[in-house]
């Protein structure tokens, strides 16, 4: 089941880049939509806990879901 996370400090493509890679070092089966926009990242395959730890390792800001 997805979920969207809202994420702070992603300003860019390479930013959307950086978190899409650190979810799926995590967990490599996720799928992982950004929404630069509205700050927000959508993932389908990991837990919040999983999502949380990547974003916080790849030096963004985790505020929960959506």
């Amino acid at each position: 089941m997805a979920s969207t996370y809202r994420v702070t400090g992603m300003s860019c493509g390479g930013c959307s880049k950086s978190v899409t890679a650190a979810i799926l070092e995590i967990a490599p089966a996720a799928k992982v939509e950004i929404d630069l926009g509205a700050k927000a990242v959508r993932v389908d395959g990991a837990s919040e806990d999983q999502v949380r730890q990547a974003v916080d390792a790849a030096g963004f800001g985790f505020e929960g879901k959506v």
